[in-house]
């Protein structure tokens, strides 16, 4: 029993999101507590590529989206929700950014309307981002769960976030009913993790911004498990910071990683990431520029003292990833072009600023 846990785990608690990666395993997770009835997850797409075909055998699968919900929950008695249906980055192939603050944004605002529709509803969990906070140069060393950001973050996903947990915060005051559990993640790492930020490590040259050496924290994707399923079985209303305790400067973790540091202007570091992505590396939005600019620390004394749990630390949160991913990447001809292009081109890019300046 967690000092902020209560007797009595949810009987039916609905996954949306379950077509992903992370949907997948919490919902799988949740179905094998014996403490919980059904599990039913929720998407309106089949489970992609990288969902085990076994891994959810355990829960009641059903094809809806978000907009959808709202008799569906009232008629199954839903005791809990877990919304983790967000999307992190746009893809171009799939609509791009308006459609992913359709889905994140408008979806969450479907999703809560149906919520307070739910009379037997009595726990709402919700997959945040450390993101709400930005990243600036204004920036405090570390965030606490109450410190507010001091600019409107750049990026459309740290925006998504602000504007999702705004319409939290108006459900507790109508339902204050439902313990609502707020999840700020730090960025996902570890063996299995798949993620923008995995991706972009994974390239044999890795590129920076010229001068700066941000602090980075990481958590455990199994961490990030324990977290959500202890939110879930247990009582803790409130929002809480999850991240691995200590911090990895950005140039620490591209040399634990063994790969190679190509600094860029910071207007050059988007061409970088369009050509990563040319690659197959994975997308870049302007969320991640900055966070490769300014990085972000915060604070999780709230988590350790209401959750009772201590995730792995950021530095052994990242060399899982490095043990599960080393060797993993071929150097072609291709591939070695490629970066030599982005080298001339950030070469040329410092010179250019130093004969200005002089």
């Amino acid at each position: 029993m967690t000092p902020g846990g209560t007797p009595g785990a949810p009987g039916v608690v609905v996954v949306t999101g379950v077509g992903r990666y992370l949907g997948a395993h919490v919902a799988a997770r949740l179905a094998a507590d014996p403490r919980i009835e059904r599990v039913i997850g929720v998407d309106p797409a089949t489970p992609g590529p990288e969902v085990e075909p076994d891994l959810l055998d355990g829960v009641e699968r059903v094809r809806l989206d978000l907009g959808s919900l709202g008799g569906f929950l009232a008629d199954l008695d839903v005791d809990a929700v877990v919304h983790l249906a967000l999307v992190s980055a746009p893809d171009p192939q799939h609509g791009g950014r308006a459609a992913m603050k359709e889905q994140n944004v408008i979806g969450t605002m479907q999703l809560l309307a149906a919520c307070q529709r739910a009379p037997r509803l009595r726990k709402l969990v919700v997959r945040s981002s450390t993101a709400a906070y930005g990243a600036s140069f204004r920036d405090p060393a570390v965030f606490t769960e109450e410190t507010e950001p001091r600019e409107v973050p750049r990026g459309g996903f740290g925006r998504d976030i602000l504007d999702i947990e705004g319409y939290v915060r108006g459900f507790r005051r109508r339902r204050p009913d439902v313990t609502a559990t707020v999840l700020r993640f730090a960025p996902f790492i570890g063996s299995t993790a798949d993620t923008t930020l995995t991706r972009y490590f994974s390239q044999p040259f890795v590129p920076t911004v010229f001068g700066r050496d941000p602090r980075l924290q990481f958590v455990h994707f199994d961490d990030v498990l324990e977290v959500l399923h202890r939110a879930v079985a247990e009582e803790h209303p409130g929002t809480y910071n999850v991240a691995g305790p200590g911090v990895l400067s950005l140039s620490q973790a591209i040399r634990r990683a063994g790969r190679v540091a190509v600094p860029v202007l910071e207007p050059g570091l988007s061409g970088a990431a369009a050509l990563a992505r040319s690659l197959g590396f994975g997308r870049y939005g302007l969320d991640q520029v900055d966070l490769f600019v300014h990085g972000r620390v915060v604070d999780t004394t709230r988590l350790k003292q209401e959750f009772a749990f201590t995730p792995r630390s950021t530095a052994a949160a990242f060399d899982d990833f490095i043990r599960a991913h080393r060797g993993g990447v071929v150097l072609t001809r291709d591939t070695l072009a490629a970066a030599e292009q982005v080298v001339l081109e950030s070469i040329r890019q410092v010179r250019q600023a130093v004969q200005e300046r002089s």
